[in-house]
């Protein structure tokens, strides 16, 4: 079987639908994209599969690890288990119900799985005031878009912005906040900065494609998505891409966009 398209990939494990409702980072992931939300335990082994068995076994073994529950907890994530990955990591939050890092990662399996509401106040007791986290600001950002409260979900991301300045994860998700309510020149603007870092990942690219093509420029959008990608490869982002935009409304599309900005290790 063809290997799948990295777009293809990111559109239908990261839909909006799951961070809109990417993360919205990656609207998602979308997605999960720049610097983590929990902390990253140890390398993971490189099949996400492989992970979910070694991590479950040390789960299994001892439930009130948290190192444990955090990694097993992502490899769920990882594979789309996402209802699983909640049980697991509401049940580490309750014998540990101060850990930061767990709280993070509750929150972030929450908004996985759809539940927006649910997610912001977990994650609103993820940091603090004091210590804000700009990774959670941003994922707090993509919930309150997924609930449809877009003005204060770009507080969260202004807020976010201002402690990492010019983050391209972080402005791909705000560009996807624009476009949810159809403000697609300033969602252009706004995932063309994104695009300009040097940080910036396929999903930026692939958002910045939908936000192109949903203004008619498709020749242009269909650039932008296979760019630097084997001819094999660009071909299926490109129709993937033709796909999405057959659905013509933004709140549409941007629902099942690549949400940036989460972690780097989801």
């Amino acid at each position: 079987m063809r290997r799948q398209s990295s777009l293809a990939r990111y559109l239908a494990s990261a839909a909006v639908t799951a961070l809109l409702a990417a993360g919205l980072g990656g609207c998602q992931t979308i997605s999960d994209v720049t610097g983590s939300l929990t902390q990253k335990v140890e390398p993971a082994p490189a099949d996400p599969r492989r992970a979910v068995e070694v991590y479950g076994e040390r789960y299994r073994a001892n439930p009130k690890d948290t190192d444990a529950a955090l990694a097993y907890g992502q490899a769920l994530r990882a594979t789309g288990q996402h209802g699983q990955a909640v049980a697991v990591l509401e049940q580490a939050t309750i014998a540990h119900p101060g850990n930061k890092a767990l709280l993070a990662g509750y929150g972030r399996a929450l908004a996985d799985n759809g539940n927006s509401q649910a997610a912001f106040d977990v994650l609103s007791r993820a940091h603090s005031p004091d210590r804000p986290d700009w990774r959670i600001l941003s994922v707090q950002g993509t919930t309150l878009d997924k609930l449809g409260k877009h003005e204060e979900a770009r507080r969260y991301y202004a807020s976010a912005l201002k402690i990492v300045p010019d983050e391209p994860s972080v402005l791909s998700n705000l560009g996807l906040s624009y476009m949810l309510t159809r403000e697609l020149p300033r969602a252009e603007q706004t995932l063309r900065q994104a695009h300009a870092s040097s940080r910036a990942d396929a999903r930026v690219r692939q958002n910045l494609a939908l936000v192109v093509g949903l203004q008619g420029r498709f020749a242009e959008a269909e650039t932008i998505v296979k760019a630097d990608l084997p001819a094999d490869e660009a071909a299926a982002n490109v129709a993937y891409l033709r796909q999405m935009l057959n659905r013509k409304d933004p709140r549409t599309v941007a629902r099942a966009a690549p949400v940036v900005a989460r972690g780097q290790d989801d």
